[in-house]
């Protein structure tokens, strides 16, 4: 797969490993049969091989704490985790990864050590707009406080059949609007308002502003809602003749000035990146 990804012409290979995966019923198995010590080391691996691919990594592993953290950040340009809420809400009791003083700590320990970091808030999961206000008010307090977060993903629940939300309806086009509008004030200007463009039309998010669509792949579906698929390169920037649209690196420009992603994706990122910190070419290897 990640061979199929750089003859597409694509830069950055997303690791993510959901709540928790070491307590899924086999994992073991599989990490014995990889001979791996850990899901870090397992990471580690694929970053590497990404690299040698001519992929940056951008690894979402869920909750680690420092050590773990500081083992994979040399492999990565970026990193991430949702925030999703700091309210305390129903769907999430059953998910102790997801408590928001956990996952508010995390944050901080990736800004703590200079991590360029996306995050973001869900939009659906029994939350008020006070709810909404109050997560974006921490994000952006961590932010003035690190200087790390490069991007604030808006994203809506795609309710799945059998899951605790399944049968919740999904967010309104207006309400999207309302939230981003609203996050637009209380971020720094710096910070991308991210709004992902195969679960939502994102035209009229633009227009109250957002500025970034996230990425979008010809080789994987989404993992994460594989059941909304990513559209059309070419139909997109049809639709957003209004906008130009650049393609940038899993590490933003500023980033890539301060010297802050891992080391060992440096060199890739200096064959990627043009003066601006944007892509500049496709790169085959």
């Amino acid at each position: 797969m990640l061979e199929q990804g750089a003859l597409h012409g694509c830069s950055e290979a997303l690791f993510t490993m959901g709540e928790a995966p070491w307590t899924v019923p086999g994992f073991e198995g599989l990490q014995k049969k990889v001979g791996v010590e850990d899901l870090v080391e397992y990471i580690i691996q694929l970053c590497e091989m990404a690299i040698e691919f001519g992929l940056l990594p951008h690894s979402n592993p869920g909750l680690l704490d420092r050590e773990a953290l500081l083992r994979l950040k040399p492999y990565n340009a970026s990193m991430g985790l949702m925030l999703e809420t700091t309210a305390t809400v129903q769907s999430h009791e059953k998910s102790p990864g997801k408590r928001p003083d956990r996952r508010i700590r995390y944050l901080a320990l990736a800004g703590e050590n200079r991590i360029p970091f996306t995050t973001g808030i869900l939009i659906g999961i029994g939350e008020s707009m006070k709810d909404r206000i109050n997560s974006i008010a921490e994000i952006a307090r961590l932010h003035r406080e690190f200087g790390h977060i490069q991007e604030v993903i808006i994203q809506p629940l795609d309710p799945k059949p059998g899951t605790a939300l399944g049968n919740e309806p999904r967010p309104d086009v207006k309400e999207l609007c309302r939230t981003v509008e609203m996050a637009r004030r209380i971020l720094p200007a710096e910070v991308a308002i991210q709004v992902p463009p195969n679960l939502v039309d994102p035209r009229p998010l633009l227009a109250v502003g957002a500025n970034d669509l996230g990425g979008i792949s010809t080789v994987t579906v989404d993992g994460i809602n594989p059941n909304c698929p990513w559209p059309d390169e070419e139909e997109m920037r049809s639709s957003l003749l209004d906008y130009c649209l650049r393609e940038r690196l899993p590490v933003y420009p500023r980033f890539i000035a301060k010297g802050w992603h891992g080391r060992k994706t440096r060199s890739l990122v200096d064959l990627l990146a043009g003066e601006d910190g944007l892509r500049a070419k496709k790169y085959i290897f």
